[in-house]
């Protein structure tokens, strides 16, 4: 069986929500589905091939609006997918997220049994994204796409997560976010540092060659071929437990700007410490051209601009050393806001939920997300800080700390509360459009 792996992607066939960035401002929706019935699930593939639009879509004809259908390995399995074919695809994914959860960090609050129903389980099929520049646009694209399971006895929705991206960009903590993004050979979309040489689409698309040489294929090749593994998961944030901690370690507004800053590696414009050192530079953060072109390992190797132990040094070392090999571990990643924002200056919470909803895409469940989580946001050994955590993210139980070098003393942050807790979320297989023909015609 030959294997085409170089050339052109053929964009045509890859959903679009592999590759494409997102809009701006932009509103999203999750849906999930159990299927009941096999011939309906089936049916669904079949309409749902219809629905979904390709990487070749640059504009469709609802303008930025586009859908995309991934399925679990229950929902695989759901389908009628053979065990045979099941086998080829990576055992992370066979798993699921919830079985993954203590590699993952998922403990405490954050552990699947607290997870939002039926996140978590074997009964998270299939998982519908739709994603527009305004609600009104993402209701014609649920319109659009409802005839895919609308009125489909034995396929069941059990869960929708509405969110959006505001025009600020920010997220509930205060920071502008989705800055980063690497470039794909052959996606014709440029990365957002061009300091970055282009990743081998095998980093991200499944039957390509990738930044090794190797090949990921789930067989058939038909199944397998120019899709993509997901990662989905609901976050909430304790804002006012963010704010009330900044607060009470700074001696005033200025050095609580500075603290959020050295925190995540950027100010709050998106402004990155590598590039805005001493004060925030919001003409910069609002630049997309200049705001992720920077390395750290060339420039700033100890960390007195942006911390070994920031955030967003943490998900992507760059150029710096580190354990492990940087470029292997890349992600594409999109981000949304859910849940209203708590109003500017409350310190107190106020009951709601807020957070984000994550899709982290690539072609490597192992090296790439839980590499990331378990030995660099959820671990400091890989830059030399013993097991301090990620500390906007990381899992702690309050007992963590973070250090900011600096001359001569450097500052040390302590008992950092956990700021972000897991609500759920699933590994997924993202088909191609041939594939999910293929789901749709399957036989038994």
């Amino acid at each position: 069986m030959s294997t085409h792996t170089d050339g052109a992607l053929e964009l045509g066939d890859i959903q679009r929500g592999v590759l494409s960035a997102r809009p701006t401002p932009y509103a999203a929706t999750y849906l999930v589905f159990r299927i009941d019935d096999r011939g309906a699930g089936r049916e669904l593939m079949r309409r749902a091939s219809t629905a979904v639009t390709s990487a070749a879509d640059s504009v469709s004809p609802l303008g930025e609006t586009w859908v995309s259908v991934a399925v679990s390995c229950r929902g695989l399995e759901a389908l009628g997918v053979p065990r045979a074919s099941l086998d080829t695809f990576a055992w992370e994914f066979r798993q699921g997220m919830a079985a993954r959860a203590r590699a993952l960090g998922d403990v405490g609050d954050s552990s699947p049994e607290h997870w939002e129903a039926p996140l978590g389980s074997p009964e998270v099929h299939v998982v519908l994204t739709a994603v527009a520049p305004d609600p009104e646009r993402l209701e014609a694209a649920l319109d659009h796409a409802r005839p895919a399971y609308d009125r489909l006895a034995g396929v069941t929705a059990t869960w929708r997560q509405d969110c959006y991206a505001l025009p600020t960009e920010t997220e509930h903590f205060g920071y502008r976010d989705g800055v980063s993004h690497p470039a794909v050979e052959g996606s014709g979309t440029p990365g957002s540092n061009q300091l970055e040489v282009p990743l081998k689409a095998g980093e991200f698309v499944l039957g390509h060659r990738d930044e090794i040489g190797g090949v990921q294929n789930p067989q058939p090749t038909v199944l397998g071929r120019n899709g993509s593994y997901a990662v989905f998961r609901k976050l909430h944030q304790n804002v006012a437990e963010f704010r009330r901690y900044l607060k009470d370690n700074s001696t005033g507004p200025q050095d609580e700007e500075l603290i959020a800053a050295k925190i995540m590696g950027r100010w709050r414009s998106g402004a990155p410490l590598a590039l805005a050192p001493d004060a925030d530079d919001p003409a910069l953060g609002a630049d997309p051209h200049r705001r992720n072109t920077f390395l750290y390992g060339s420039d700033d190797p100890t960390g007195f601009k942006t911390p070994g132990g920031s955030h967003i040094r943490r998900a992507n070392p760059r150029d710096a050393a580190v354990a492990g090999e940087v470029r292997l571990h890349r992600m594409i990643r999109r981000g949304a806001v859910y849940g209203p924002p708590l109003p500017e200056g409350v310190l107190e919470d106020d009951g709601a939920d807020r957070g984000l909803m994550f899709a982290f895409i690539g072609a490597h469940l192992g090296r790439q997300f839980e590499f990331v989580q378990s030995q660099w946001m959820n671990d400091g050994v890989f830059f030399g800080a013993n097991n301090a955590q990620d500390p906007v993210t990381g899992t702690r139980d309050g007992s963590s700390d973070f250090t900011v070098p600096r001359r001569p003393l450097r500052r040390r942050l302590t008992s950092l509360p956990r700021f972000v807790v897991t609500r759920g979320g699933e590994y997924c297989f993202l088909p191609s459009l041939t594939a999910l023909r293929w789901l749709g015609d399957l036989d038994d």
